[in-house]
Parts: structure tokens; C-alpha cells; sequence
């Protein structure tokens, strides 16, 4: 690692900058939005919740296509993580990666800045991460998913729990403070949801029934 300011400097202009860039435009390539304006013709961010994500993809259209989302969330968050940490070492590299990855995700530029919320793109990076933040972030969602069928009580269990089980595998300061940027991040973006839960009014998960 860098040992002076200056080569701290040089550091993160040369490696960081650029490491941030590529995982944000990795992350800019939201699969609801390709596969709902470009193949079907009929932008997700009109449907539903309005959110650009798995869930409201879901809901709305199901099918095949469901596969082509989640594939390309899965692999746009390797890929950016994968690429940090060949430059920047882990676990450092793969946290830095993973900010401007759901960054991207949520706030795509090529998409008028309106995103997903990072669910399925951070479960990956959990798995990338460690074992042990994947099974802390995807037991919790899964368990919770199954017993209260609220995709979104799951995915704040992911995002509020994801900083506290970093902190515990990787206790170093500036990990735990992307851990919980990150942390933060997904639950900001869950805050209708919360509202919609503290009311009762939020949807259940179940299976699409296509209508007619």
C-alpha cells in the first residue's frame, strides 16, 4: 500500500478513480431496464412500485425474461468486483468496488439517474465478499422472505445486517465505513417500503400469474 501522502495521492487517481468508474458503469447496466425498454418495449419504471429492480420486474411481466435480469445483475457486480480486486486487493478493493457498483445500480446515468435498489447485485457481493457475510445477509432475507412473504423486510435485514457482519469479518476503519455507506444506502432506498410495511399496506411475494 501507499506510505506517503503523495503516493496516496498518485494511489487513487491512478487505481482508485479509475476502479470506481469501471464498477459504476458495471453497474449502470440495470437488467429490469434493458430487458423491459429494449426487448419489450415497455420501461418497467412505468409499472408498479416504479422501481427498477427484480421484484417489480417480476411482478409485472414474470416469464423467461426474469432470468435475463438476474443474470445481468449477478454478473455486472462479479465483474466489478472481480476487476477491484485484481487492482486494489481485498477486502478493501472489493468494498470500494461494491459502493459505486450499487451506485450505479440505484443512480444509472444512462437511465436518467433512476435505479434499482441493489438487492440482488449486493446479494451477490456478499457471496464475492466472504462466506460468512453471504450467510448472514442471504439466511436472514431468505428466512425472513419465507416466513413473512415481504421481499422488502428481507432486503432491509440484508442492508442493515451487511455493515455489522463486515465489521466483524473485517475490522479494519475503512472497510467498516463502506460497509455501512453501503449498509445505509440500500436501506435509504428501501424507505417507502418501510413506510408501506409500518401501515400495512405492503405487497406480498407470491408467484406471477400472468393477467390478462
Amino acid at each position: 500500500m501507499p506510505a506517503s501522502a503523495m503516493d496516496w495521492l498518485r494511489y487513487f487517481a491512478v487505481v482508485m478513480l479509475p476502479a470506481a468508474a469501471i464498477a459504476y458503469l458495471c453497474g449502470c447496466f440495470n437488467g429490469a431496464v434493458i430487458v423491459s425498454k429494449y426487448i419489450l418495449r415497455d420501461d418497467i419504471r412505468t409499472h408498479g412500485s416504479g422501481n427498477a429492480g427484480l421484484t417489480n420486474f417480476y411482478r409485472t411481466f414474470g416469464g423467461f425474461l426474469t432470468l435475463v435480469v438476474i443474470l445481468t445483475d449477478v454478473l455486472k457486480a462479479v465483474a466489478a468486483l472481480l476487476l477491484a480486486g485484481l487492482l486494489m486487493g481485498a477486502p478493501f478493493g472489493q468494498y470500494w468496488a461494491a459502493l459505486f457498483c450499487l451506485l450505479g445500480h440505484m443512480f444509472p446515468c444512462m437511465f436518467h439517474f433512476k435505479g434499482g435498489k441493489g438487492i440482488l447485485s449486493g446479494g451477490t457481493i456478499a457471496i464475492m465478499i466472504d462466506w460468512r457475510v453471504a450467510v448472514v445477509v442471504w439466511g436472514g432475507f431468505l428466512l425472513l422472505v419465507i416466513l413473512t412473504r415481504y421481499v422488502s423486510l428481507g432486503s432491509l435485514w440484508a442492508g442493515a445486517s451487511f455493515p455489522f457482519i463486515s465489521w466483524y469479518c473485517y475490522p479494519y476503519p475503512a472497510v467498516v465505513v463502506l460497509a455501512f455507506v453501503i449498509g445505509a444506502l440500500i436501506v435509504w432506498q428501501h424507505r417507502a417500503n418501510i413506510q408501506r410495511l409500518l401501515h400495512g399496506t405492503e405487497n406480498k411475494f407470491q408467484l406471477h400469474k400472468k393477467t390478462e
